[in-house]
């Protein structure tokens, strides 16, 4: 009796190992996010025809996974951060094209929606954001002070005076901790938590940033807690500002010297982590929020031999892939295969529902309505595609939808920044939709919609599904906050 239940418990014992083996530890997790940075930016993925070295992110791709095949939710700044946060598409809210201003915006997020943080502190997360922000908040500015000139945000020296208290922002969206400024435009107003509590030069907030990150990783390395730490970087967005120890050293102009900086930042985030012995338990995801920006002075670099956007068309703003295919590189040593790669299509708002099997629980009905666990494809246990398709948007509001290899576009020509424009493209007759196939034409260059018409049918109706249902992924169906016109046509 006695060696029954004792080889009982033993084998209940077993059993516990075993499953506790195949469970993840809840890691620490440090999310990167480059802003207006392209896939041919970082010289390990596109080392053919990219010019601009990136040492510290190359050697974080050779110990960790690259995805080929990755996606920001939308081809600019403010709707990409939104669904990074929510796991919810952007175009779902009342933010149907372009970006918030940045002047007492009303906040995207609305106050009783889950966000990544909110899930991971619910979990004994810690939680902190240290950049940019741009999803919006208000403020009230202090006794006697005068409001800024919003044409200086021309200059990017525009910002709340120190003093002026934050109403709505992060802290109040998940984040224990805050400490950046809202936007390109406003950059100059040093936030922390509810409080301006300095005015910067434009130039100093990148390394000031690599700083604070640095720094709040050591203050972690103190406590067993984990932590979920998300870095906005300000750059190698507008202002191109590289410091002056790092002007000329690319041989490509400012955007080359500032990506190199930027590479540098992530170096320091990077050491911190070893140094203070966090490395081997954190989670560190490096990405962009939409491609390069033409601001950059595109043809000039592709003049010297440097594609930001590798073999793929358009930049920022675009439907056209360079719009919106991005950098992402994930490192979890012993979890993740070092020197990876993964083809899956995988999007922004997939955050939130990774996080939530990472560390073992639901989401809510009406929570992360676009996002899908990457996990298995980071664990290396995905044989299947894990997303039915992927919804990318423009600046301009205008949809695209990727299934497999086909990709269709609802509209003409770019729906950005990129020529020809759409009203262009209609004048000359241009049909009105774009359908083609990414594993055959990566450049997007054969339009196959009067070919293929029953796709450009199905994948037409799979987007207006989505649209309908309020979620493109399986659940209950939800509201979106606005009404979605898919064609733009009240626009034309």
């Amino acid at each position: 009796m006695i060696r029954t239940l004792v080889a009982s418990l033993a084998i209940a014992l077993l059993a516990v190992v075993a499953v506790s083996a195949a469970t993840p530890a809840r890691p620490n997790i440090v999310y990167i996010l480059a802003d207006d940075m392209g896939i041919g930016d970082v010289s390990a993925l596109d080392p053919a025809r990219g010019r601009i070295k990136t040492p510290h992110l190359d050697r974080l791709a050779s110990q960790g996974m690259v995805f080929t095949d990755a996606h920001s939710g939308s081809s600019v700044c403010t709707p990409t951060r939104y669904g990074l946060l929510t796991g919810r598409y952007a175009w779902r809210t009342t933010l149907q094209k372009g970006v918030l201003d940045g002047s007492d915006d009303p906040p995207l997020i609305a106050a009783g929606r889950l966000t990544v943080p909110a899930l991971l502190k619910q979990h004994g997360y810690a939680t902190a954001a240290i950049g940019k922000w741009h999803l919006g908040f208000g403020s009230e500015l202090p006794p006697g002070a005068k409001p800024v000139d919003p044409k200086r945000g021309r200059t990017f020296e525009a910002g709340l005076p120190v003093g002026s208290r934050i109403i709505d922002g992060p802290v109040t969206r998940g984040f224990d901790y805050f400490w950046g400024c809202s936007n390109a435009r406003t950059m100059s107003g040093l936030i922390e938590n509810e409080r301006v509590i300095e005015t910067l030069p434009p130039v100093a907030m990148l390394p000031r940033l690599g700083e604070r990150a640095v720094a709040y990783l050591a203050e972690r390395a103190r406590t067993p807690a984990p932590f979920f730490l998300y870095v906005p970087l300000t750059s190698p967005h507008t202002p191109i500002l590289p410091t002056p120890e790092w002007q000329g050293k690319s041989g490509l102009g400012a955007y080359g010297d500032f990506v190199l900086q930027t590479d540098a930042v992530v170096g320091e985030i990077l050491a911190a982590l070893e140094r203070h012995g966090l490395a081997g338990n954190t989670l560190v995801i490096f990405t962009a929020d939409n491609g390069c920006s033409p601001a950059a002075d595109t043809p000039g670099l592709e003049r010297q031999g440097h594609f930001a956007s590798a073999g793929f068309r358009g930049y920022k703003a675009d439907i056209w892939e360079g719009g919106h295919r991005v950098p992402f590189i994930a490192r979890w040593p012993g979890r993740i295969a070092a020197g990876s790669r993964s083809d899956q299509l995988i999007c922004h708002t997939d955050l939130l529902a990774t996080c939530a099997e990472l560390i073992g629980v639901p989401l809510p009905a009406d929570a992360g309505e676009d996002s899908v666990s990457i996990l298995p494809a980071l664990l290396g246990r995905a044989r299947e595609p894990l997303r039915e398709a992927v919804v990318h948007h423009s600046i301009n509001g205008l949809f695209s939808l990727r299934q497999g290899p086909w990709k269709l576009a609802l509209c003409p020509a770019s729906g950005g920044w990129s020529k020809p424009g759409d009203a262009e493209a209609r004048r000359a007759g241009s049909p009105a939709v774009q359908l083609y196939r990414l594993d055959s034409d990566p450049g997007e260059t054969n339009n196959l919609q009067a070919a293929q018409p029953e796709v450009v049918a199905r994948l037409t109706a799979l987007l207006e599904r989505y649209v309908a249902d309020g979620r493109s992924t399986p659940g209950p169906r939800q509201r979106n906050d606005a009404a979605i016109d898919l064609l733009k046509t009240a626009s034309r």
